[in-house]
Protein backbone atom coordinates (compact mmCIF):
# COMPACT_ATOMS: atom_id res chain seq x y z
CA UNK A 1 0.00 0.00 0.00
CA UNK A 2 0.94 3.32 -0.78
CA UNK A 3 0.81 5.82 1.90
CA UNK A 4 -0.13 9.50 0.36
CA UNK A 5 -0.22 12.80 2.06
CA UNK A 6 -3.47 12.78 2.67
CA UNK A 7 -3.12 10.98 6.00
CA UNK A 8 -4.42 12.99 8.78
CA UNK A 9 -0.75 12.43 10.54
CA UNK A 10 -2.71 13.64 13.98
CA UNK A 11 -6.44 12.38 14.99
CA UNK A 12 -8.26 12.27 18.23
CA UNK A 13 -8.34 8.23 17.87
CA UNK A 14 -6.38 5.62 16.00
CA UNK A 15 -8.15 2.25 15.96
CA UNK A 16 -5.92 -0.79 15.26
CA UNK A 17 -8.81 -3.60 13.89
CA UNK A 18 -11.41 -2.94 10.85
CA UNK A 19 -13.93 -5.61 11.70
CA UNK A 20 -17.25 -5.12 13.08
CA UNK A 21 -16.13 -4.38 16.84
CA UNK A 22 -13.30 -1.53 15.62
CA UNK A 23 -15.86 -0.06 12.94
CA UNK A 24 -18.41 0.22 15.53
CA UNK A 25 -15.88 2.48 17.89
CA UNK A 26 -14.66 4.74 14.99
CA UNK A 27 -18.39 5.56 14.59
CA UNK A 28 -18.94 6.37 17.91
CA UNK A 29 -15.48 8.48 17.65
CA UNK A 30 -16.98 10.51 15.05
CA UNK A 31 -20.47 10.35 16.51
CA UNK A 32 -18.63 12.92 19.21
CA UNK A 33 -17.29 15.17 16.81
CA UNK A 34 -13.23 13.16 17.03
CA UNK A 35 -11.28 12.64 13.86
CA UNK A 36 -10.51 8.90 13.54
CA UNK A 37 -8.24 6.69 11.64
CA UNK A 38 -8.74 2.79 11.30
CA UNK A 39 -6.06 0.54 10.17
CA UNK A 40 -6.31 -3.33 9.26
CA UNK A 41 -3.87 -5.56 7.95
CA UNK A 42 -6.73 -7.35 5.56
CA UNK A 43 -9.15 -6.52 3.03
CA UNK A 44 -12.93 -6.24 3.94
CA UNK A 45 -15.27 -7.79 4.22
CA UNK A 46 -13.74 -10.73 5.57
CA UNK A 47 -15.88 -13.84 6.10
CA UNK A 48 -15.57 -15.82 9.44
CA UNK A 49 -17.16 -18.14 11.13
CA UNK A 50 -20.20 -16.80 13.33
CA UNK A 51 -23.51 -17.45 13.90
CA UNK A 52 -24.80 -14.24 12.22
CA UNK A 53 -27.65 -13.75 14.50
CA UNK A 54 -27.78 -9.96 16.44
CA UNK A 55 -29.70 -10.13 19.98
CA UNK A 56 -32.34 -6.97 19.99
CA UNK A 57 -29.89 -5.18 22.20
CA UNK A 58 -27.33 -5.61 19.55
CA UNK A 59 -29.79 -3.72 17.16
CA UNK A 60 -30.45 -1.18 19.36
CA UNK A 61 -26.85 -0.52 19.73
CA UNK A 62 -26.30 -0.34 16.24
CA UNK A 63 -28.86 2.13 16.45
CA UNK A 64 -27.41 4.75 18.88
CA UNK A 65 -24.16 4.65 16.42
CA UNK A 66 -26.51 5.54 13.27
CA UNK A 67 -26.68 2.37 11.71
CA UNK A 68 -30.34 0.90 10.65
CA UNK A 69 -30.00 -2.68 9.12
CA UNK A 70 -31.91 -3.02 5.98
CA UNK A 71 -34.26 -5.27 5.44
CA UNK A 72 -33.52 -6.98 2.63
CA UNK A 73 -30.08 -7.36 3.86
CA UNK A 74 -30.96 -9.67 6.81
CA UNK A 75 -33.86 -11.44 8.14
CA UNK A 76 -35.95 -10.87 11.82
CA UNK A 77 -36.18 -13.35 14.47
CA UNK A 78 -38.53 -13.14 17.37
CA UNK A 79 -37.02 -15.17 19.82
CA UNK A 80 -35.44 -18.49 20.72
CA UNK A 81 -36.43 -22.06 20.26
CA UNK A 82 -34.54 -24.68 22.07
CA UNK A 83 -34.87 -28.38 21.02
CA UNK A 84 -33.67 -31.94 21.91
CA UNK A 85 -36.14 -35.05 20.80
CA UNK A 86 -39.31 -34.17 21.73
CA UNK A 87 -38.27 -31.16 24.14
CA UNK A 88 -38.85 -27.96 22.16
CA UNK A 89 -39.64 -24.89 24.65
CA UNK A 90 -39.37 -21.63 22.96
CA UNK A 91 -39.85 -18.10 23.99
CA UNK A 92 -39.83 -14.71 22.36
CA UNK A 93 -38.24 -11.45 22.86
CA UNK A 94 -39.96 -8.80 25.03
CA UNK A 95 -40.25 -5.91 22.56
CA UNK A 96 -38.67 -5.91 19.15
CA UNK A 97 -36.75 -8.70 18.25
CA UNK A 98 -33.10 -9.51 16.83
CA UNK A 99 -31.69 -9.96 13.27
CA UNK A 100 -29.94 -12.51 11.06
CA UNK A 101 -27.46 -11.04 8.78
CA UNK A 102 -24.35 -12.72 7.10
CA UNK A 103 -21.35 -11.40 8.38
CA UNK A 104 -19.93 -10.10 4.89
CA UNK A 105 -22.85 -7.78 4.71
CA UNK A 106 -22.67 -6.80 8.04
CA UNK A 107 -18.98 -5.58 8.14
CA UNK A 108 -19.51 -4.28 4.39
CA UNK A 109 -22.57 -1.96 5.60
CA UNK A 110 -20.24 -0.76 8.86
CA UNK A 111 -17.16 0.24 6.62
CA UNK A 112 -19.92 2.25 4.17
CA UNK A 113 -21.03 3.76 7.35
CA UNK A 114 -17.60 4.50 9.02
CA UNK A 115 -16.27 5.95 5.98
CA UNK A 116 -19.65 7.73 5.21
CA UNK A 117 -19.21 9.70 8.76
CA UNK A 118 -15.48 10.15 8.00
CA UNK A 119 -13.67 7.86 9.46
CA UNK A 120 -10.01 7.40 7.37
CA UNK A 121 -9.74 3.46 6.88
CA UNK A 122 -6.27 1.96 5.86
CA UNK A 123 -6.92 -1.60 4.12
CA UNK A 124 -3.92 -4.36 4.52
CA UNK A 125 -2.30 -2.41 6.30
CA UNK A 126 -0.62 -4.02 9.41
CA UNK A 127 0.19 -2.26 12.28
CA UNK A 128 3.85 -2.50 13.52
CA UNK A 129 3.91 -0.95 16.84
CA UNK A 130 2.32 1.42 19.81
CA UNK A 131 3.95 4.02 21.91
CA UNK A 132 2.20 5.98 24.39
CA UNK A 133 0.40 8.44 21.60
CA UNK A 134 1.00 6.92 18.48
CA UNK A 135 0.76 3.87 16.28
CA UNK A 136 3.29 2.75 13.24
CA UNK A 137 2.25 1.45 10.28
CA UNK A 138 3.80 1.75 6.51
CA UNK A 139 7.12 3.15 8.19
CA UNK A 140 5.14 6.09 9.45
CA UNK A 141 4.33 6.91 12.77
CA UNK A 142 0.67 8.78 13.59
CA UNK A 143 0.27 11.03 16.71
CA UNK A 144 -3.31 10.01 18.36
CA UNK A 145 -5.15 11.24 21.85
CA UNK A 146 -6.78 7.62 22.23
CA UNK A 147 -5.64 4.30 20.73
CA UNK A 148 -8.83 1.81 20.11
CA UNK A 149 -7.26 -1.97 20.18
CA UNK A 150 -9.98 -4.12 18.02
CA UNK A 151 -7.77 -7.07 16.16
CA UNK A 152 -9.49 -9.59 18.44
CA UNK A 153 -8.65 -12.82 20.45
CA UNK A 154 -5.01 -12.53 19.86
CA UNK A 155 -4.93 -8.64 20.03
CA UNK A 156 -1.24 -7.75 19.56
CA UNK A 157 -2.43 -3.88 20.60
CA UNK A 158 -3.41 -5.64 24.26
CA UNK A 159 0.28 -7.30 24.14
CA UNK A 160 1.61 -4.01 24.01
CA UNK A 161 -0.30 -1.96 26.21
CA UNK A 162 0.47 -4.53 29.07
CA UNK A 163 -3.19 -5.68 29.65
CA UNK A 164 -2.81 -9.49 28.41
CA UNK A 165 -3.42 -10.66 32.28
CA UNK A 166 -6.51 -12.57 31.67
CA UNK A 167 -8.62 -15.44 32.51
CA UNK A 168 -9.33 -17.70 30.04
CA UNK A 169 -11.55 -21.32 29.82
CA UNK A 170 -10.97 -24.43 27.62
CA UNK A 171 -12.08 -23.47 24.45
CA UNK A 172 -14.97 -24.85 22.22
CA UNK A 173 -15.18 -25.49 18.47
CA UNK A 174 -16.81 -24.05 16.29
CA UNK A 175 -18.10 -24.07 12.38
CA UNK A 176 -21.11 -22.73 10.67
CA UNK A 177 -22.31 -23.48 7.01
CA UNK A 178 -24.98 -21.50 5.31
CA UNK A 179 -27.80 -23.22 3.48
CA UNK A 180 -30.34 -22.54 0.75
CA UNK A 181 -32.88 -23.23 2.45
CA UNK A 182 -36.59 -20.93 2.76
CA UNK A 183 -36.37 -20.35 6.77
CA UNK A 184 -39.37 -22.54 8.59
CA UNK A 185 -39.70 -20.36 11.32
CA UNK A 186 -39.39 -16.97 12.67
CA UNK A 187 -37.11 -18.10 15.83
CA UNK A 188 -33.01 -18.69 16.34
CA UNK A 189 -33.22 -22.49 17.22
CA UNK A 190 -30.58 -23.93 19.44
CA UNK A 191 -30.42 -28.03 18.80
CA UNK A 192 -28.81 -29.80 21.80
CA UNK A 193 -26.80 -32.79 21.74
CA UNK A 194 -24.35 -34.47 24.41
CA UNK A 195 -21.79 -33.96 21.44
CA UNK A 196 -22.76 -30.06 21.31
CA UNK A 197 -25.11 -27.68 20.13
CA UNK A 198 -26.66 -26.88 16.29
CA UNK A 199 -27.40 -22.88 16.05
CA UNK A 200 -30.07 -22.10 13.28
CA UNK A 201 -30.58 -18.63 12.18
CA UNK A 202 -32.67 -17.38 9.38
CA UNK A 203 -30.33 -14.47 7.56
CA UNK A 204 -32.52 -13.77 4.57
CA UNK A 205 -35.67 -14.81 2.86
CA UNK A 206 -33.86 -17.43 1.08
CA UNK A 207 -31.05 -18.80 3.46
CA UNK A 208 -30.03 -20.10 6.99
CA UNK A 209 -26.81 -20.23 8.88
CA UNK A 210 -26.13 -23.48 10.82
CA UNK A 211 -23.34 -23.34 13.34
CA UNK A 212 -21.88 -26.39 14.96
CA UNK A 213 -20.19 -25.93 18.30
CA UNK A 214 -18.64 -28.69 20.56
CA UNK A 215 -15.84 -29.09 23.26
CA UNK A 216 -13.99 -31.05 21.01
CA UNK A 217 -15.11 -30.96 17.62
CA UNK A 218 -17.27 -33.94 17.67
CA UNK A 219 -20.42 -31.93 16.03
CA UNK A 220 -19.53 -31.99 12.45
CA UNK A 221 -22.20 -31.36 9.29
CA UNK A 222 -21.47 -34.96 8.03
CA UNK A 223 -23.10 -36.66 11.22
CA UNK A 224 -25.99 -34.12 11.55
CA UNK A 225 -28.45 -37.17 10.31
CA UNK A 226 -27.33 -38.73 13.54
CA UNK A 227 -26.73 -35.59 15.90
CA UNK A 228 -29.62 -33.72 14.67
CA UNK A 229 -32.06 -35.52 12.99
CA UNK A 230 -34.84 -33.26 13.44
CA UNK A 231 -32.46 -30.48 11.64
CA UNK A 232 -31.45 -32.72 9.31
CA UNK A 233 -34.74 -33.52 7.54
CA UNK A 234 -35.36 -30.07 7.38
CA UNK A 235 -31.84 -29.39 5.34
CA UNK A 236 -32.40 -32.31 3.09
CA UNK A 237 -31.71 -31.36 -0.24
CA UNK A 238 -30.66 -27.69 0.59
CA UNK A 239 -27.49 -26.62 -1.35
CA UNK A 240 -24.70 -25.26 0.82
CA UNK A 241 -23.87 -21.44 0.25
CA UNK A 242 -19.81 -21.02 0.01
CA UNK A 243 -17.50 -22.56 2.20
CA UNK A 244 -17.82 -24.45 5.83
CA UNK A 245 -15.80 -21.88 7.83
CA UNK A 246 -13.99 -22.83 11.42
CA UNK A 247 -13.18 -21.44 14.43
CA UNK A 248 -12.68 -21.81 18.50
CA UNK A 249 -14.17 -20.06 20.74
CA UNK A 250 -13.89 -19.17 24.61
CA UNK A 251 -14.32 -17.69 27.69
CA UNK A 252 -11.76 -14.73 28.14
CA UNK A 253 -11.89 -12.15 31.20
CA UNK A 254 -9.13 -9.58 31.61
CA UNK A 255 -8.25 -8.07 34.47
CA UNK A 256 -8.62 -4.64 32.71
CA UNK A 257 -9.83 -3.26 29.56
CA UNK A 258 -7.99 0.21 29.78
CA UNK A 259 -4.81 1.63 30.35
CA UNK A 260 -4.08 5.39 30.04
CA UNK A 261 -4.99 6.60 26.46
CA UNK A 262 -5.37 2.94 25.49
CA UNK A 263 -8.88 0.94 25.41
CA UNK A 264 -9.64 -2.72 23.95
CA UNK A 265 -12.97 -3.63 22.30
CA UNK A 266 -14.60 -6.49 21.19
CA UNK A 267 -12.78 -9.86 21.29
CA UNK A 268 -9.27 -7.99 22.05
CA UNK A 269 -10.97 -7.03 25.54
CA UNK A 270 -12.14 -10.64 26.45
CA UNK A 271 -15.20 -12.65 24.90
CA UNK A 272 -17.72 -14.79 26.15
CA UNK A 273 -18.53 -18.41 24.83
CA UNK A 274 -20.35 -18.56 21.07
CA UNK A 275 -23.52 -20.01 23.17
CA UNK A 276 -24.62 -16.96 24.92
CA UNK A 277 -24.88 -15.78 20.86
CA UNK A 278 -23.74 -12.48 22.35
CA UNK A 279 -20.59 -11.94 20.25
CA UNK A 280 -21.03 -9.23 18.38
CA UNK A 281 -23.98 -7.33 20.31
CA UNK A 282 -21.55 -7.28 23.04
CA UNK A 283 -19.03 -5.51 20.91
CA UNK A 284 -21.59 -2.95 19.54
CA UNK A 285 -22.87 -1.88 23.47
CA UNK A 286 -19.11 -1.61 24.10
CA UNK A 287 -18.89 0.51 21.19
CA UNK A 288 -21.48 3.32 22.50
CA UNK A 289 -20.38 3.02 25.85
CA UNK A 290 -16.83 3.90 24.70
CA UNK A 291 -18.32 6.84 23.17
CA UNK A 292 -19.36 8.41 26.26
CA UNK A 293 -16.43 8.12 27.39
CA UNK A 294 -14.99 10.11 24.71
CA UNK A 295 -17.56 12.35 25.61
CA UNK A 296 -16.37 12.56 28.61
CA UNK A 297 -12.31 12.36 28.05
CA UNK A 298 -12.24 9.78 30.96
CA UNK A 299 -11.38 6.28 29.28
CA UNK A 300 -12.40 4.84 33.56
CA UNK A 301 -15.74 5.66 32.45
CA UNK A 302 -15.58 2.38 29.61
CA UNK A 303 -13.77 0.19 31.98
CA UNK A 304 -16.59 0.85 34.37
CA UNK A 305 -19.05 -0.01 32.10
CA UNK A 306 -17.61 -2.32 30.22
CA UNK A 307 -17.79 -4.34 33.07
CA UNK A 308 -21.21 -3.82 33.98
CA UNK A 309 -21.84 -4.85 30.25
CA UNK A 310 -20.54 -8.38 30.27
CA UNK A 311 -22.30 -9.50 33.55
CA UNK A 312 -25.11 -10.67 31.92
CA UNK A 313 -23.18 -12.66 28.87
CA UNK A 314 -21.16 -14.07 31.50
CA UNK A 315 -24.39 -14.78 33.84
CA UNK A 316 -25.86 -16.83 31.11
CA UNK A 317 -22.42 -18.35 29.40
CA UNK A 318 -22.39 -19.73 32.78
CA UNK A 319 -25.91 -21.15 32.80
CA UNK A 320 -25.64 -22.02 28.92
CA UNK A 321 -22.54 -24.06 29.83
CA UNK A 322 -23.65 -26.00 32.76
CA UNK A 323 -26.53 -27.07 30.74
CA UNK A 324 -24.57 -28.27 27.70
CA UNK A 325 -22.48 -30.00 29.70
CA UNK A 326 -24.93 -32.24 31.74
CA UNK A 327 -27.52 -33.60 29.81
CA UNK A 328 -30.04 -35.26 32.15
CA UNK A 329 -29.74 -31.76 34.05
CA UNK A 330 -30.42 -30.20 30.15
CA UNK A 331 -33.49 -32.35 30.17
CA UNK A 332 -34.94 -31.70 33.30
CA UNK A 333 -34.11 -27.68 32.23
CA UNK A 334 -36.26 -28.10 28.93
CA UNK A 335 -38.91 -29.93 30.76
CA UNK A 336 -39.39 -27.41 33.32
CA UNK A 337 -39.46 -24.68 30.03
CA UNK A 338 -41.85 -26.30 28.31
CA UNK A 339 -44.30 -26.51 31.15
CA UNK A 340 -43.41 -23.09 32.30
CA UNK A 341 -42.97 -20.81 29.22
CA UNK A 342 -43.64 -17.64 31.45
CA UNK A 343 -40.42 -18.53 33.08
CA UNK A 344 -38.82 -19.04 30.08
CA UNK A 345 -39.83 -15.76 28.46
CA UNK A 346 -38.20 -13.62 31.77
CA UNK A 347 -35.19 -15.77 31.13
CA UNK A 348 -34.55 -14.28 27.66
CA UNK A 349 -35.85 -11.18 28.80
CA UNK A 350 -32.85 -10.90 31.29
CA UNK A 351 -30.38 -12.62 28.33
CA UNK A 352 -31.45 -9.28 26.41
CA UNK A 353 -31.55 -6.48 29.17
CA UNK A 354 -35.18 -6.37 29.30
CA UNK A 355 -35.14 -7.43 32.67
CA UNK A 356 -33.05 -7.25 35.45
CA UNK A 357 -31.05 -10.35 36.46
CA UNK A 358 -32.34 -10.36 40.57
CA UNK A 359 -36.15 -10.15 39.60
CA UNK A 360 -35.82 -13.96 37.66
CA UNK A 361 -34.56 -15.45 41.30
CA UNK A 362 -38.31 -16.45 42.32
CA UNK A 363 -39.07 -18.39 38.77
CA UNK A 364 -36.08 -19.92 38.98
CA UNK A 365 -37.06 -21.12 42.64
CA UNK A 366 -40.81 -22.29 41.52
CA UNK A 367 -38.05 -24.05 38.70
CA UNK A 368 -35.82 -25.76 41.30
CA UNK A 369 -38.68 -28.93 42.32
CA UNK A 370 -38.86 -29.56 38.82
CA UNK A 371 -34.83 -29.90 38.20
CA UNK A 372 -34.28 -32.41 41.09
CA UNK A 373 -37.66 -34.64 40.37
CA UNK A 374 -40.69 -35.89 42.81
CA UNK A 375 -39.59 -36.52 46.51
CA UNK A 376 -38.71 -39.88 47.84
CA UNK A 377 -41.49 -41.28 49.97
CA UNK A 378 -39.82 -41.96 53.42
CA UNK A 379 -41.34 -45.04 55.36
CA UNK A 380 -41.34 -44.86 58.85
Amino acid sequence: MVITDSLPWEVDVAVVGGGPAGLAAALAARRSGLSVVVADQTRPPIDKACGEGLMPDGVAALRQLGVALPERQGRGFRGIRFIEGALAPEALFPGTGGVGIARTALHRLLLDHARDAGAVVFERTRVEGMDRGEIRFGGRRVRCRWIVGADGLHSHVRAWAGLDRATRHRPRIGVRQRFRVRPWTDLVEVHWHAHGQAYVTPTSAEEVNVALVSRSGQARFRDLSVLFPALATRLEGAETVGPARGASTLSCRLLSVTDGRVALIGDASGSVDAITGDGLSLAFRQAVALGAAFDAGELGLYAASHARLARRPRLMERLLLLMSDHPKLRRRILQALMERPRTFERCLAVHVGGLGAASLWWDLAGVGPDLVGPRRRVAG
